[in-house]
């Protein structure tokens, strides 16, 4: 990379960052760790130079078709109000779907749903709004638990928590449940609770490399793996993503025994204290279902998450440029049969190894 190109990336990484939209899923790193995707990043600048306006795109060619699918996780970043940044944004994407053969330019911004004159002026300006089932599916979840952590100290965020999740995280501590901070030669211990959980609750589960390509990419200023013990063995574990002012608990992993310590409690804490101390807004817990009910397998996880009181959060949903309409059409059905088809055999599989 030339030094032109790096002060381009140094100032769209200080953009990133600073702006209430920003998300590391924009971030350069994060379009390294994507790297079966190619990347673009659109800017636009005002009469000073400087960026108002961004989308890094991920594309990738759709499997024997001669065509791209453009993407731009939790893009674009901008103010959502602002009509003639987010038309010249799509200017630019339209310019760069010729050049990749692309169909579709999908967006599943950070906007909440009530935003409703964001979505207003993204439908005038021609995209396609596409909520889909109210579940946990999608790209990105649509639906997230958020909490405010803003100029506010542990001992004020702690006392708003459920009665319940705050004696679970005290429960872990009495019962000798200790949070470390892993190193990288660690994510082998944080794969093989991630299996172990994945075989559990029936969900893919990506290779040892992936998650050491998100600790390369993004450690070590953007990326912190816990692991909690008891008696030196570890029983837990976590991966937390810190970007701008906001941090995600990203994936987290637990073993079949020992549960009952309360482990991840106390993991969620800790990966709260790190936000706190660095002066985040937001701590993000990332998916969660839209409707809950007994019989839903993520009741669990539901539960887990709505304890510590953040804001339940509805993203506007994923929004669909079309380039290509009968390409977009094949495209689109094949990708929903994919999913299920994916889905079906990974649980036989399970259930064969079960």
């Amino acid at each position: 990379m030339n030094n032109t190109a790096k002060n381009i990336e140094y100032k769209y990484k200080k953009f990133i960052q600073a702006h209430s939209k920003g998300h590391f899923m924009q971030s350069p790193e994060w379009a390294k760790i994507k790297s079966s995707w190619k990347n673009e990043i659109i800017l636009v600048e005002d009469e000073n130079g400087e960026i108002k306006g961004s989308m890094s795109l991920l594309i990738r060619k759709l499997p024997l078709l001669n065509y791209t699918m453009m993407y731009s996780p939790r893009g674009p970043v901008c103010n959502p109000h602002d009509s003639q940044t987010l038309r010249e944004l799509l200017s630019k994407a339209k310019q760069l779907s010729k050049k990749y053969h692309s169909y579709v330019l999908k967006m599943d911004p950070d906007i909440e749903i009530e935003d409703t004159k964001f979505e207003e002026i993204i439908k005038d300006i021609g995209f396609k709004v596409n909520r889909g089932l109210r579940n946990y599916e999608g790209i990105q979840p649509r639906f997230v638990f958020r909490l405010d952590i803003k100029n506010k100290s542990e001992e004020e965020i702690m006392q708003n928590f459920h009665q319940k999740t705050r004696y679970n995280i005290r429960l872990a501590e009495r019962k000798g449940v200790e949070c470390k901070i892993g190193s990288r030669a660690d994510i082998a211990i944080f794969h093989k609770l991630m299996t172990e959980t994945g075989i559990r609750d029936k969900f893919l589960i990506r290779p040892q490399e992936y998650y050491e390509k998100v600790y390369d990419t993004l450690g070590p200023e953007h990326v912190r793996l816990y692991l909690a013990y008891v008696d030196g063995e570890a029983i837990a574990g976590t991966i937390a993503i810190l970007y701008g002012n906001k941090c995600w608990y990203l994936y987290g992993a637990s073993r079949n025994v020992h549960r009952n310590l309360m482990p991840n409690y106390l993991l969620q804490w800790n990966m709260i204290k790190w936000a706190i101390e660095s002066k985040c807004d937001v701590y993000d817990f990332r998916g969660v279902p839209g409707n809950i009910d007994d019989s839903n397998p993520m009741v669990g996880l539901y539960k887990f998450k709505v304890g510590f009181k953040g804001k339940f959060t509805e993203f506007v949903g994923m929004l669909d440029y079309v380039f290509n309409p009968f390409i977009y059409f094949c495209a689109e059905y094949g990708i929903i049969v994919f999913r299920e088809l994916r889905r079906r055999m990974h649980t036989l599989k399970n259930s064969i190894k079960g």
